[in-house]
């Protein structure tokens, strides 16, 4: 099938013999089954478009331009999402390692090749801003590392950053309990302080108000503080 992709049609030539004529007509023949051939594996939009090319090679080609036009334009949009592609702290690094396994695996699908030890370092660079410790140290080391490994180190790193940061919450929080606690007891006990102090200034108002003077006055107070003054008694 493939002559009928790459040969033109024979021509008939001036005066050709039967023989001739024959070759041609089975050619004509071969060709017709191979455009239908391939005309049955486009979709039926595909079909009326180029279902009215003259033979197959015409068909092969217009299709082979448009396909590896688009082919080399997806390839380039696939590159483009990964040079462009950069982790974020907004995000768990985990979940942008599989979109980076994602981008990488299209590459592949278009029939680029990337070296592993390639993808290492590609994935080492794009790790987010607070990873720049890791990153630095990654970055130094010089025994190679299998992008496998490199992603179980990555996972173990952020549960234990998680880990970290879920004790640090509940030292804050506990610290904060215990801040206001202090506070509330403070709170009580100047509340205690102020309740003594206007039972003070109650003692003294009614002792103003009774004119109290000296021993003179010692059965009113008395009476007033629940008992007799000593000095009435000795009267």
């Amino acid at each position: 099938m493939a002559r009928f992709l790459q040969e033109d049609a024979p021509d008939l030539g001036d005066n050709p013999d039967r023989q001739r004529v024959a070759a041609v007509d089975a050619w004509k023949h071969s060709d017709f089954l191979c455009k239908n051939y391939i005309l049955k594996g486009l979709d039926n939009a595909l079909y009326n478009v180029y279902s009215p090319m003259v033979n197959a090679k015409a068909l092969w080609e217009s299709l082979e331009r448009k396909y590896k036009t688009e082919d080399a334009g997806s390839k380039k949009f696939v590159v483009g999402k990964f040079l462009d592609f950069k982790m974020a702290d907004s995000k768990t690094v985990i979940s942008q390692v599989q979109e980076f396994q994602l981008i990488l695996h299209d590459i592949l699908v278009k029939g680029m090749v990337l070296g592993e030890s390639f993808q290492v370092d590609a994935l080492i660079e794009k790790l987010p801003p607070t990873w720049k410790d890791l990153k630095n140290y990654l970055e130094h080391k010089r025994k190679e590392m299998k992008l496998e490994d490199l992603i179980v180190r990555l996972r173990i790193k952020e549960d234990n950053r998680q880990s970290e940061k879920k004790a640090g919450n509940y030292h804050q929080e506990a610290k904060a309990n215990v801040v206001k606690q202090d506070e509330f007891l403070n709170l009580d006990e100047l509340n205690d302080d102020a309740d003594g102090d206007k039972h003070d200034e109650n003692v003294v108002a009614i002792v103003d108000e009774n004119g109290f003077d000296g021993a003179s006055n010692d059965h009113n107070a008395g009476q007033l503080f629940g008992h007799e003054g000593t000095n009435a008694t000795n009267n």
